[in-house]
């Protein structure tokens, strides 16, 4: 049973709950001063506190998507073999082959062309070979006859780190958002592609081209968009792609929009930072290239290079998140160059979680609807 299974949390839970009914009916048939009987009560008591946190750390787990499985939990995803290397005619298919299709979790309905679909995706890219899964959001709209000519803008969706693209559609609800806001008219029908940005795991690449390294920018700014083109009805403009992340994946969104503005029309970071953290999940990302390095750094970039023709949202939180007097810094920096838009979301209060995510993605899905084009 994997870590995010619920048979798993439900078999932690009702262990608990013995352990705990165990406890109260033997503890006085452990009340003697002997080392047989005190041995008893501390093993009770370790056990049952040991499910207890196990219990809730699921739950948690499950709630925010922290760890994927058992060997992400444990630290064993440290194969040196992160970046698969295919050739550019290895590939029988295309870059993107689709390993399944689901309905949209939370809407009621038979068929995609009311409801919508969910594709599990494997994206190869040609360019950077690095191999990663993803889930495309399609809109009813794609599967009717009216649209069968039109094509769609997109928004890539990214998580922060570690976590899991599957996230993405069934705790932060993007798909079932987007669906239920063009439903009523608040935004137009888009295609989600939501993935991790930890394209190199376990690595920590923050969407940087590590030399000798993972090309990670290389991927999300080339890679990425040629694949989704080549095999859906997206549109081909620099004015129909968006991109989109919490934490890390708002970092990402970030500096992919400010240094590829032709790619990326538009990026709204929910809960960024604005510089590459150097730690033991990063390892060493510039060795060396001080270019490198502070063209990672968005404070250095809004200053030092011509500022890009993009618009950008960042949300952030008076009581609760970390980032928000770097917001308000980052918000005047870019205002001050009459040429980057600038928009944002703060909230009163509302902690780094799925919870005030989950309060920002339906006006950051408005807002990004209305400065993409469908062509």
């Amino acid at each position: 049973m994997g870590l995010t299974s619920n048979k798993v949390l439900v078999l932690a839970v009702v262990v608990a709950a013995v352990l705990f009914v165990g406890t109260v009916w033997l503890w006085p048939r452990l009340a003697r001063q002997n080392w047989r009987t005190v041995s008893g009560r501390v093993g009770l008591m370790l056990a049952t506190q040991l499910t207890l946190f196990a219990s809730v750390g699921l739950a948690a787990n499950q709630a925010f998507g922290f760890y994927a499985s058992w060997a992400d939990l444990l630290g064993k995803e440290t194969d040196p073999g992160i970046v698969v290397d295919h050739s550019a005619h290895g590939s029988t298919g295309g870059p993107l082959q689709v390993v399944s299709t689901s309905d949209v979790p939370g809407v009621r309905a038979s068929r995609p062309e009311t409801g919508g679909q969910i594709q599990k995706v494997d994206i190869v890219g040609r360019t950077s070979h690095i191999a990663t899964p993803a889930f495309v959001y399609l809109p009813p709209e794609y599967f009717q006859p009216q649209y069968r000519t039109r094509t769609f803008p997109v928004a890539v969706v990214l998580t922060g780190y570690p976590g899991t693209a599957q996230a993405l559609v069934s705790k932060l609800n993007y798909p079932r958002t987007a669906q239920q806001l063009a439903k009523d008219g608040r935004m137009q029908p888009m295609i989600l592609v939501m993935l991790r940005p930890t394209v190199a795991p376990p690595r920590d690449t923050e969407c940087v081209d590590v030399p000798g390294g993972p090309q990670a920018e290389t991927f999300f700014a080339k890679d990425l968009p040629e694949a989704v083109l080549a095999h859906y009805r997206v549109g081909k403009r620099p004015g129909s792609w968006g991109v989109i992340g919490d934490s890390t994946g708002g970092y990402c969104a970030l500096k992919l929009a400010m240094h590829h503005p032709k790619v990326y029309a538009a990026a709204a970071g929910l809960s960024p930072y604005y510089k590459a953290p150097i730690d033991p999940t990063t390892g060493d990302l510039f060795h060396g290239d001080k270019n490198l390095q502070n063209r990672a750094d968005l404070w250095w970039l809004i200053k030092h290079e011509r500022a890009p023709d993009t618009s950008l949202l960042v949300t952030s939180s008076k009581v609760g998140e970390h980032n928000y007097k770097d917001t308000l810094k980052f918000i005047e920096d870019v205002q001050a160059t009459n040429v980057t838009r600038i928009s944002s979301i703060i909230l009163d209060s509302g902690g780094h979680n799925f919870n005030t995510w989950r309060r920002e993605i339906p006006p950051t899905l408005q807002w990004i609807s209305g400065r993409l084009t469908d062509r």
